[in-house]
């Protein structure tokens, strides 16, 4: 089985050496890609691009920023189309059912498949995330299981598999969002303390999962800002989506913050609140 991750990011890569380590045939291109990149594509096969990519492989995973997702799927289609049935693309990517509908009908005549990523890159020899597909071809994905990757096939066609990622990620990095607001908000109330010790006291097990999240997005928050986006245009008209376009923004800010940081920036002052020091319960 031949496999083409596009593109070696910190999942991508991770999910590419997985399948690697586990006897696939894998490769990547790093075209346009950082050294970052290039360090984390470290043993794979790499071909010149994209295009060839898709003219080499049995399976296309997608893995990217999802504002990335729908314009890599038209940059495939011709090199897809000349191969139709041959290919499977299998969109891995956190975009609303919309977003889906939209990938599928650039690719007319080739099959695809709908991927949500749930939990965070393979390591080592530990179990990984989960891979939930939805579509008429996912059950052709399932010989993935084989190595290495935890792929649960799920009802429901094209878009089903997008609407759970919207739904997980909503909650917690909904959760995540809503908590850095907060710290942030108390910070500049001077009530920073009071509410951490509050949360210490009645709230144990939100400022545990605070204290890991919170720091864990830094680095992260700037692929979360489409994604959020993603999420408002799957909430549609619910009342509810405007936050997550709120969201979007605060993502958005922690993002510039987290290139360009400041001693006194939200940045600094969410690990501030979320640091814990050696021998602190919870």
């Amino acid at each position: 089985m031949r496999i083409a991750v596009i593109a070696p990011g910190m999942m991508g890569a991770a999910v590419a050496q997985r399948l690697r380590a586990r006897g696939a045939e894998v490769a990547t291109t790093l075209r346009g890609r950082s050294p970052a990149s290039a360090a984390r594509a470290a043993g794979l096969a790499l071909l010149p691009d994209e295009a060839a990519l898709a003219g080499w492989a049995d399976i296309v995973l997608s893995i990217l920023p999802p504002g990335e997702a729908l314009a890599v799927a038209r940059l495939l289609a011709p090199a897809l189309a000349a191969r139709a049935g041959a290919v499977l693309f299998a969109d891995c990517n956190a975009i609303s059912p919309a977003t889906m509908h939209q990938v599928a009908a650039s690719l007319p005549g080739i099959r695809v498949a709908d991927i949500g990523i749930i939990g965070g890159p393979p390591r080592d020899e530990g179990p990984g995330p989960r891979l939930y597909a939805s579509g008429a071809e996912a059950a052709a994905l399932l010989p993935l299981r084989d190595h290495g990757i935890d792929l649960r096939v799920i009802e429901g066609g094209i878009g089903a598999a997008s609407a759970l990622k919207m739904s997980y990620a909503g909650i917690t990095k909904g959760l995540t969002a809503l908590g850095s607001a907060m710290a942030l908000g108390a910070t500049q109330a001077g009530a920073a303390q009071a509410l951490r010790a509050e949360l210490a006291a009645s709230q144990p097990d939100i400022l545990r999962y605070l204290q890991r999240s919170v720091p864990d997005m830094f680095p992260k928050a700037y692929r979360w800002v489409a994604e959020m986006e993603e999420i408002a245009a799957f909430l549609g008209p619910s009342p509810a989506a405007p936050l997550y376009t709120a969201i979007a923004r605060l993502y958005e800010d922690l993002a510039a913050d987290q290139r360009a940081p400041s001693p006194d920036g939200p940045v600094a002052r969410l690990a501030s609140f979320t640091h814990k020091p050696p021998g602190e319960t919870p």
